[in-house]
């Protein structure tokens, strides 16, 4: 059985390390004080808390799970320890960083990567229940993400490989498609509020149409289940809409949002109704 380092059990990586145990052997656990180190070996049910990262023991797999802006003076940190011997694989889980912050451990031999599960980890006890089919994107050393495939599919996740220097794309996909529509729905939210709705039914409202929408985008792709008056080259609509957005922040995001509907929207649109929506959106 392979061995685990959690070097950073916060949220994550104590998540990460309970998910692991009936696979692999937690040997050291080590956050910014031994009481915290304690209380995260408590949770995981594993391992030896350690104060410092000279403490750690030996072991085959570290994972760092520090803020992203630490992480980079970590691995400087671990290097310097001479805890990670040659053959290791040390990984981070930062969704916008890549493995190349490690790089200081491959001085000592390691094997680098990175392993972004598209997971929110705001409560470790739910977190380590509904895992399961999490899709979990690796970058880095081949060596290392071969080692890594197999532990993601060991913590219940669907492994995944990103093009190299494919993570700053890979995360700003993942922040439109999480951060941005939170956005969206504030903005549709106080929109619907404007024509009278009460703000419990434009939640409602907005709340229920989003749902439907990803529920058809998940069975036809965004193209087959794109509708509305863009798509229909409906000009007098959208004239509508822009004359009642007098939010500045709505009605930019209707612009920007509209002219990327007219791409998607493709040869549905004549040449003629392509040019004049661009117009009115631009």
């Amino acid at each position: 059985m392979l061995t685990l380092n959690i070097i950073g059990p916060g949220r994550l990586g104590k998540s990460i390390a309970r998910l692991a145990t009936p696979h692999y052997q937690i040997a050291g656990v080590c956050a910014s004080s031994l009481a915290s180190s304690t209380d995260a070996v408590a949770f995981i049910g594993a391992g030896q808390a350690c104060a410092t990262l000279a403490d750690l023991p030996a072991a085959d797999l570290f994972l760092l799970a520090v803020p992203d802006a630490m992480i980079a003076d970590k691995a400087v940190e671990l290097a310097a320890s001479s805890v990670v011997k040659a053959g290791n694989v040390v990984f981070h889980a930062s969704g916008a960083s890549e493995a190349s912050l490690l790089l200081p451990l491959k001085a000592a031999g390691a094997s680098i990567a990175s392993l972004h599960p598209a997971f929110s980890f705001a409560d470790p006890e739910r977190a380590v229940s509904t895992f399961a089919d999490t899709l979990c994107a690796l970058e880095g050393d081949a060596k290392a993400c071969d080692v890594l495939y197999d532990f993601a599919q060991a913590l219940g996740g669907k492994p995944f490989y990103l093009a190299e220097g494919g993570k700053a794309a890979y995360h700003a996909s993942l922040t439109m498609a999480a951060n941005f529509l939170v956005t969206l729905a504030d903005l549709s939210i106080k929109t619907a509020v404007q024509a009278g709705i009460s703000d419990e039914i434009a939640r409602l409202l907005i709340n229920n149409l989003m749902q439907q929408t990803l529920g058809n985008i998940k069975k036809l792709g965004p193209a087959a289940a794109l509708t509305g008056p863009i798509v229909r080259g409906d000009q007098v609509t959208v004239d509508k809409h822009l004359n009642v957005l007098s939010d500045i922040s709505s009605r930019r995001c209707y612009q920007s949002l509209g002219l990327a509907t007219i791409n998607l929207a493709g040869e549905k649109l004549s040449d003629v109704q392509q040019r004049a929506l661009w117009q009115k959106l631009s």
